[in-house]
C-alpha cells in the first residue's frame, strides 16, 4: 500500500474546526462510503453506494456520492467548502493524483482525481490522502467526540491506526499532525522483517511482519472451511475448544502485540486503534491483543511501565471512520 506526498507545513491540528459543511469519501474496491460534517464537525449523514471501476466510472461514481449524502443530510451543494477522498493506491496529496489503484481500475498513470472530481462538482475544492491516513484522522476525530463527553480534555490526537486487512500497516496522527514521512512511507511496518527465516513477503524481504499478523497470514494459518471469513471461523473454533484453533489465535494475537509493541516504542503514541477486517471481530480480538501484550510486559519491567494493553482500543464502528476523516481533510482544502 503506497503512500506518497510530502508533509504540509504549519501547526495545525487535523482535527480543527471550519465553520461550513465538508464532505468525505472513504472509496473502495467494492463500495463508496461518504459522510457529511456539520460546521461543529458532527456527522450529520452518511451514504453507500457501489463503487465503479475505472477513471470515468471512478469519478462519477464519487460525485453522486457527494451529492447523495448532501441531500440526505437537507443541505444544498453550495454549502460544502470542500470534499476529502481516501484511496487506495498511490496517491500525491500535494497534486490530488492517484496511481496503481489497480482494485479500482486505475493503473500506471496518474489519474488527476481531485482536478477532475471538483469540475464534476462544480469546482467544490478536492483533496486526495492515502486511505489509511484518512483512517488515522477519522479515528482521532471520533475519538476526541467520545472522550469529550467524559468531561476530560480529549487524548486522542496521537495515536496509530493500525489496519489488520489483507496487509498490516498504519496510519500516524502525531500530536495533531498528520505524519506522511519524507517519501510517504510512515507507518509502513508491515515490512519490517521480523523473522530472517520466515515466508517471503511480496515485498521482496523474508519473514515480514505482515506475513504474520494480516488477515491473509491469518487466512493461510486457518483457511475457511464453511464459508464464513477465516477470522471468524478461527474465533469459532478456539471457543469451543479447539487446541489447533486456539494455537493458531495465541500466534495470530502474539503477532499483532508485537506490531502494537513497535508502533508505541517507536512514536510513544497514546492510542494504537485496532481496525481493517480482521478487527471485525471486535472485543474478542482486543481481548486476545491484550493478553498478549501483558504476557509479554511479564519479562520487562519496562514494557510493564509503559502499559501497552491499555493503550489498544477497537475503531469505532458507529460512523464510517476513513470517511469522517477524509471529511475532516476536506476542511483544509
Amino acid at each position: 500500500m503506497g503512500k506518497v506526498g510530502k508533509r504540509e507545513g504549519g501547526a495545525r491540528s487535523v482535527t480543527g474546526r471550519a465553520s461550513e459543511y465538508t464532505v468525505g469519501l472513504d472509496i473502495g474496491g467494492t463500495k463508496i462510503l461518504g459522510a457529511l460534517l456539520d460546521p461543529a464537525g458532527e456527522v450529520v449523514a452518511t451514504v453507500r453506494r457501489s463503487t465503479v471501476h475505472g477513471a470515468e466510472g471512478l469519478v462519477a461514481g464519487a460525485a453522486q456520492a457527494v451529492r447523495d449524502v448532501v441531500e440526505s443530510g437537507g443541505v444544498e451543494l453550495a454549502s460544502v467548502v470542500g470534499v476529502g477522498l481516501g484511496i487506495p493506491g498511490i496517491v500525491d496529496h500535494v497534486s490530488g493524483t492517484v496511481k496503481h489503484a489497480v482494485n479500482l481500475g486505475v493503473h500506471d498513470d496518474e489519474l488527476p482525481l481531485a482536478d477532475l472530481l471538483s469540475l464534476a462538482l462544480g469546482g467544490v475544492p478536492v483533496v486526495v490522502e492515502n486511505d489509511l491516513n484518512v483512517a488515522a484522522v477519522g479515528a482521532a476525530h471520533v475519538l476526541e467526540r467520545s472522550e469529550g463527553q467524559d468531561g476530560g480534555a480529549p487524548e486522542h490526537e496521537d495515536l496509530a491506526f493500525l489496519a489488520l486487512g489483507t496487509g498490516l500497516a498504519s496510519g500516524l496522527v502525531l500530536d495533531g499532525e498528520l505524519r506522511r514521512g519524507a517519501s510517504g512511507a510512515a507507518g509502513e511496518i508491515g515490512h519490517i522483517p521480523v523473522d530472517p527465516h520466515g515466508p517471503e513477503c511480496p515485498c521482496g524481504q523474508r519473514g515480514c511482519l505482515e506475513r504474520f499478523a494480516s488477515g491473509k497470514a491469518l487466512e493461510a494459518a486457518w483457511p475457511s472451511r464453511y464459508g464464513k471469513p477465516a477470522p471468524v471461523e478461527l474465533f469459532e473454533a478456539a471457543r469451543a475448544g479447539d487446541e489447533e484453533a486456539i494455537a493458531v489465535k495465541d500466534r495470530f494475537a502474539s503477532a499483532t502485540a508485537s506490531a502494537v509493541r513497535l508502533l508505541v516504542l517507536a512514536t510513544d503514541v497514546r492510542h494504537v486503534v485496532l481496525g481493517g477486517g480482521v478487527a471485525l471481530l471486535g472485543t474478542e480480538l482486543l481481548d486476545a491483543v491484550q493478553d498478549a501484550l501483558r504476557e509479554q510486559a511479564k519479562v520487562s519491567s519496562f514494557l510493564g511501565s509503559l502499559k501497552l494493553a491499555d493503550r489498544v482500543r477497537l475503531a469505532p464502528t458507529h460512523v464510517p471512520v476513513a470517511a469522517v476523516g477524509a471529511a475532516v481533510l476536506g476542511r483544509r482544502s
